[in-house]
């Protein structure tokens, strides 16, 4: 009767689990009215490197007293060029203008600024504009929103016109330039938007001269600015490719002396773009517009360091960071791509020569040397993700040459890695580089995540600030590393504890990191935790044995269902401000626009596909399993019969793996990701499974006493090669009976349970080299006759032949 309720009590310990992490939420108050007047103030370009007390006195006084971060300027176009910041900085959602731009560069701005009754403006190509957002952007903007959700606006320069127009084109007040004394026109509205200038160009004179110049006209601001009054000072967009961080500074009542970060950041310091139309209506008290923004409202955190100089040279060093990371990502992943495939290639002949034959025509072995190489660097390989995630925790990118910085501190952690999996007790098992090598990249995944990801942000595994994609939690490659790392793991821990007790393993090792995956705490990452949910359950039904039945793959099912079910009903009874993506996507459906964001997961889908070489990651991993090792010679069907937890973890992590990058937009990363720590570790396992094909083992014992000459007992296994533990993987469960070989595992038709080997060359009760079982062995090719030899094996005094009851002409049943 238990047995019978096991699925559905592990199916409610994972959705359990999940629901639990998912809904929880940190504690923050609602942001409140502070202003009775918002000034927005806009520099194209301008970045935390232009900032000193000797080029921008204002701002450094402002930002002294204020509350500062970095500001990524994320727009529909990329780069965000002037144009379509200060268009984004009005729609509160990722805008564009319309026109032609040429790759890589920002063309010239040419907005035509009408001022038909010396009061406002109109923008005439606004029209076209709105209407470009709507048919050839997913992501439903509505330029002009801000000043939709005002009574009246002020508009300053050619780019504040931009921001403040309405959607038919209309400026509720427009100035061409600052006046001397703009105090009449900034207290005439209750928002204003103000275009101080351009900072651009790479020689450092000519950007602190323009710095100067915004400067200077934001003194007349501040002297200016009505009482009660929030002035925001933002670098609105880039000037050129590539895109960097910008300059955010909030100064206002309640905005002393602190950081400044959003919901949509989830990071102190960090604000997206369209946080700041969200943040000046908050500010005033006004409701949002009916098509919520994208952004969310920024709030002050404590924690700044009193001293400016020390506190502005974080978010400098972040832009300098994240301006290193998005050229040396490229070169890594490609190479990292490259010794894949070489591996690829260097593994198959050691696969073919693997597993020796009987008969004097047998190739020769390859040479243990090599094959210890070809270990190495398979273990090495796979530990090249975590290594260089690990390498951000020294400032590689402060030099001048940072891509070789990053080269020597990535290598020298890849070598130390794997010296210490090579010198790890139970490195000469089978499952002994894999279970060492899955732990260690979960670790430092998991170390980093509830540290608070500080190096996955603008890591060169890990995510950037400038895309605006994510800020905190788990990224794409990280979490691809972690279901793999934690899957893997599970799967070993399972296949070393009695049959029985393998799916509570599993389900434990993989519900904890279902809740480190989700917990908006630590991972954020529903899509996420809702994937490796339902691989946990695939990997849990399988564990034992068997095949991912009908009522297995409902179980798995039902159990991602339940939690994306539970999380949804818990998202949905949140203010719709708080909710999340899956909450506001059927928010979404409810309104009849669910469309837009189906469409803009399809897009992110295929521009990935296409363009990331983790794609090439995943291709070459599926091609080497499919054509080679799930091959009758590749070893792996062999290793899933003897090690069914292995094949268990093997399978969720690939079907959770898919669900999460399809999902979250991210095509094949996710696979990819999971695809460079898991494909060599199974190619390795493999080779060691096909090294110990035709040991020969006492039924009931944990390795292998291979007979010498005179039928006495011989100094070493029959095959040369090392010590094998399938028997200690299983030890302790006495259900277990021998391996099929090959990689068929003979199910006990009574009850159930997978006959698995006490050792890999297989024992009593199952088919062994030389047995009716196995194809390939009893009889072997002599010569180009193609004749069959019998291979007579003699047994030790005392002990029965391993070869099991004989059957049939190939099949040798004495000594």
């Amino acid at each position: 009767m238990l047995r019978r309720f096991t699925p559905v009590l592990l199916t409610l310990v994972v959705v359990a689990l999940g629901v639990t992490a998912l809904a929880a939420r940190p504690d923050s108050s609602p942001p409140r009215r502070t202003a009775d007047y918002v000034v927005l103030a806009g520099v194209a370009g301008l970045r935390w490197s232009d900032v000193d007390p000797q080029s921008t006195p204002t701002l450094w006084r402002m930002a002294r007293q204020g509350s500062i971060g970095s500001l990524s300027t994320r727009s529909a176009h990329r780069p965000t060029c002037p144009v379509d910041g200060w268009l984004t900085l009005g729609a509160g959602s990722y805008a564009g203008w319309n026109g032609s731009r040429r790759p890589g560069g920002c063309p010239p701005a040419s907005v035509t600024v009408e001022q038909p009754d010396g009061i406002g403006a109109n923008l005439p190509d606004q029209e076209r504009v709105v209407a470009y957002n709507a048919d050839r952007q997913p992501w439903g903007t509505v330029p002009g929103s801000l000043s939709e959700s005002v009574r009246c606006s002020v508009a300053v320069g050619p780019g504040a016109a931009v921001a403040a127009a309405r959607p038919f084109g209309r400026v509720d007040r427009y100035a061409p330039a600052l006046p001397a004394d703009p105090a009449g026109l900034l207290g005439s509205c209750v928002l204003s938007i103000v275009d101080l200038g351009t900072v651009s160009g790479t020689d450092p004179a000519d950007r602190r001269a323009d710095a100067r110049r915004a400067d200077e006209a934001l003194a007349r601001v501040l002297a200016a600015r009505p009482q009660r009054s929030l002035v925001l000072v933002a670098g609105v967009s880039d000037t050129e490719a590539p895109a960097r961080l910008h300059v955010v500074v909030a100064d206002g009542p309640g905005w002393e002396n602190g950081w400044l970060t959003s919901a949509s950041t989830g990071r102190e310091g960090y604000l997206q773009l369209v946080d700041l139309a969200p943040t000046a209506l908050t500010a005033l008290g006004r409701p949002m517009p009916e098509r919520l923004f994208l952004g969310r409202p920024a709030v002050k955190v404590e924690g700044r360091p009193d001293d400016l100089a020390s506190a502005i040279a974080a978010p400098a060093d972040a832009d300098r960071e994240a301006a290193a990371q998005r050229a040396v990502a490229g070169w890594f992943f490609g190479l990292l791509a490259a010794a894949q495939i070489a591996l690829a290639v260097a593994v198959l002949p050691l696969l073919r020569r693997a597993r020796r034959l009987a008969g004097p025509h047998s190739p020769p072995p390859v040479s243990p040397r090599i094959v210890a190489t070809v270990e190495l660097l398979l273990v090495a390989v796979a530990l090249a993700v975590p290594a260089a995630l690990l390498a951000d925790a020294v400032p590689w990118w402060r030099g001048d040459h940072a891509g070789a910085y990053f080269a020597v501190v990535t290598v020298a952690l890849i070598v130390g890695a794997t010296a210490l999996v090579r010198f790890t007790p139970g490195h000469d098992r089978t499952l002994g580089p894999l279970g060492a090598v899955a732990g260690l990249a979960t670790l430092v995944v998991g170390a980093d995540v509830l540290s608070g990801a500080r190096l996955q942000l603008n890591g060169v595994v890990g995510y950037s600030a400038l895309e605006g994609g994510r800020f905190s939690g788990l990224g794409t490659v990280g979490l691809g590393v972690f279901l793999a790392g934690s899957l893997l793991t599970a799967g070993w821990l399972a296949q070393r504890v009695r049959r029985q007790w393998r799916p509570m393993v599993v389900v434990a090792v993989g519900g904890l990191a279902v809740v480190v995956v989700g917990s908006p705490y630590l991972g954020a990452d529903s899509i996420g935790a809702i994937a490796l949910t339902a691989g946990v359950a695939v990997a849990a039904a399988i564990s034992t044995g068997g095949w991912l039945t009908v009522s297995r793959l409902v179980w798995a099912t039902m159990a991602g269902l339940a939690l994306t079910i539970g999380f949804a009903v818990v998202d949905l009874r949140r203010p719709v401000e708080e909710r999340g993506a899956l909450g506001r996507f059927l928010t979404a459906l409810g309104e009849g626009t669910g469309g837009l964001t189906v469409h803009r997961s399809s897009t992110a889908n295929f521009q990935t596909l296409v363009n990331s070489p983790l794609t090439v990651l995943a291709v070459v991993g599926v091609l080497l399993v499919w054509f080679a090792l799930l091959q009758p010679w590749g070893g792996l069907m062999r290793l899933f019969g003897i090690y069914p937890a292995i094949r268990a973890a093997l399978a969720g992590t690939a079907l959770a793996a898919v669900i999460a990058g399809l999902l979250g937009g991210a095509a094949l990363d996710v696979a990819g990701a999971a695809a460079a720590l898991v494909v060599p570790m199974a190619a390795l396992a493999s080779l060691r499974v096909l090294d110990h094909s035709t040991d020969r083992t006492q039924p009931g014992t944990g390795h292998p006493r291979p007979v010498g000459p005179g039928g006495g007992p011989s100094g070493g296994t029959p095959s040369g090669g090392r010590s094998d533990d399938a028997g200690s993987a299983g030890a302790g469960d006495s259900t277990d009976a021998a391996a099929a070989s090959d990689g068929t595992a003979a199910e006990a038709a009574s009850d159930g349970t997978d006959a698995e080997a006490s050792s890999e060359g297989g024992g009593a009760g199952g088919p062994v080299d030389g047995g009716a079982g196995d194809p390939d062995a009893g009889a072997r090719p002599a010569g180009r006759s193609g004749t069959r030899v019998p291979v007579a094996r003699t047994a030790a005094p005392g002990v029965s032949t391993a070869t099991g009851a004989a059957a049939g002409p190939a099949g040798v049943g004495t000594g």
